[in-house]
């Protein structure tokens, strides 16, 4: 038994070090109620003031999810140093509020204090996570101005936020800039190329360690065979596989996840299928990331087989219960058409997290109950539920499949001004998309030219979609220009133009763009399905 499990709600004195641990053990656990007893208990004896205990409390907060209330024990710290900033900042990065974590950095600033060695990776991280190139290369600036240049972890961090954001270019240069590379940074450019689909540069990378006298490790290995199972060279994977066997480390689990990742990134499902079968021959046990990869294939494949033996399995290994295995099962089900057990999965949960409430909410939106995702949506909000990115982007879909203007126009804006969240590409399709089945064409267009980011085909062909259904060829000409740019080699867009022309009765216009796609050798992409037989 815990020792602190004894311990009866009015606490009896302890030492600092004692309530620390026990500070540190109800966040681990997420046991708030709890958690809230010791804070009253803490505040009444005294303790609460002191930094130690106050920078416990903090993370305790964050961990259960209640920022703005270790905002409050935060900014009640008598002594607020630069080490408060260090766990405000990177207690928030490492539980996924990467928004706060930068909006604290701003306030740090504001008070007049220098950047911290140990605050860089949070802030990278929750610039890569959030994609914000912006802040992420002031970060940068603000390394090289407090020579923090020659750090290995910091350097790492940064190869790490400039491969996220697809500019391998600096992440090499800050590779390079680095007098003595460890094993710790050659595998994070290794793994920078790897996931930017530069495989050949990641595998020569490694042939330069090796004559630096740097052994690779399992994680450079992993490194290689998920970048090549991404880009689907099966060969390549298993030379790979041969060389690391060579080289005295056998494939792990996070080894057969990657390639199982990569044969359902490549639709080649039955193959996903039997690598997971061969998985388990080895002796090896799929992890919750293992079934979330593979979950995917089931939904591609239409097969509700596959996915409840996989469902079957994660009961009886429990892990039906790890959040995003759970998640992942609820996506399945409703992308499978089988709403009733996406919403058992849901009812079951014990613990919902974040993860859990925004598939059901994307759920509900793609089958029609959009009444359903406000209603999960608001009960959200009234439960002081972390809203991220992806929570507006399933409300906001809801809003669009149901013609629901005003709520999601006000939805949006709330996005941005309470929850200081900056609206991604995805957003922006989905209100140009909701405003376009309003036949407000004029409204989307004007959001589109209000974009900090370059729009790309999903806002160019919702608004095109919208245009054809209400008829607006001057919009219609703008988004299609754009979608030919975007995809010169498709001929939907010109097919949908000359649909356009010919309800408008423009047979001019409709001859004209029919031999511009013969003579650009446009084709048509064809359409797939997998059907399930009985």
């Amino acid at each position: 038994m815990n020792k602190f499990s004894i311990i009866p709600c009015s606490f009896r004195l302890l030492s600092i070090g004692s309530y620390a641990e026990l500070i540190e053990t109800n966040g681990r656990n997420r046991l708030l109620c709890g958690g809230r007893e010791l804070h009253a208990h803490l505040v009444t004896s005294g303790f609460a003031r002191l930094t130690r205990i106050a920078a416990k409390l903090v993370t305790f907060y964050v961990e259960c999810g209640k920022v703005l209330d270790a905002r409050k024990v935060f900014d009640e710290m008598p002594k607020r140093d630069i080490s408060g900033w260090v766990v405000m900042i990177g207690a928030c990065a490492r539980n996924g509020y990467y928004q706060e974590s930068l909006n604290i950095f701003r306030d740090m600033n504001k008070e007049g204090l220098k950047l911290d060695l140990f605050i860089v990776p949070s802030l990278l991280k929750a610039s890569r996570n959030l994609l914000d190139q912006d802040f992420g290369k002031v970060i940068h600036c603000m390394v090289l101005k407090c020579s923090f240049e020659s750090d290995a972890f910091i350097v790492s961090s940064l190869i790490d936020m400039y491969s996220k954001f697809g500019e391998v270019k600096n992440a090499r240069k800050v590779f390079d800039g680095l007098a003595e590379q460890d094993l710790v940074v050659f595998n994070a450019m290794i793994s920078g190329y790897a996931n930017n689909s530069q495989s050949t540069e990641a595998l020569n990378l490694v042939k330069d360690m090796k004559l630096l006298g740097i052994k690779p490790d399992i994680i450079t290995w992993n490194a290689l065979i998920a970048g090549f199972s991404h880009i689907g060279h099966e060969e390549k994977v298993c030379e790979i596989l041969e060389m690391m066997c060579l080289d005295g480390h056998k494939p792990d689990v996070v080894s057969w996840t990657s390639i199982i990742s990569g044969l359902v990134h490549n639709f080649q499902n039955e193959k996903a299928f039997g690598a997971f079968r061969q998985m388990l021959t080895h002796g090896l046990y799929p992890n919750s990331a293992t079934i979330t990869t593979l979950l995917p294939a089931c939904t591609t494949l239409a097969n509700i087989k596959h996915g409840k033996e996989i469902h079957g399995y994660s009961v009886v290994t429990g892990l039906e219960d790890q959040g995003f295995v759970r998640s992942a099962l609820l996506d399945m089900y409703g992308k499978c058409g089988f709403i009733s057990e996406a919403m058992i999965l849901f009812r079951k949960a014990t613990k919902k997290t974040i993860v859990t409430f925004n598939s059901m909410i994307f759920c509900y939106a793609n089958h029609g109950l959009s009444d359903k995702a406000v209603e999960l949506f608001n009960q959200m909000e009234a439960t002081g539920e972390k809203l991220d990115h992806l929570t507006f982007t399933a409300i906001l879909t809801a809003c669009s499949h149901a013609g629901l203007t005003d709520l999601g126009q006000k939805l949006f804006l709330l996005m941005q001004n309470k929850y200081r969240l900056e609206p991604r590409l995805e957003h922006y399709a989905c209100m140009v998309d909701l405003l376009g089945r309003a036949g407000k064409l004029v409204e989307a267009y004007e959001i589109i030219k209000s974009m900090r980011m370059k729009p790309d085909m999903f806002v160019w062909g919702a608004l095109l979609g919208a245009c054809r259904n209400h008829g607006n060829m001057e919009l219609a000409k703008i988004a299609a220009e754009h979608l030919t740019e975007l995809e010169p080699e498709n001929s939907g867009t010109d097919l949908l133009l000359s649909s356009l022309y010919a309800n408008a009765g423009s047979w001019e216009s409709v001859v004209r763009v029919k031999k511009m796609i013969k003579k650009k050798k446009l084709r048509r992409f064809p359409g797939s399905s997998w059907v399930e037989t009985v």
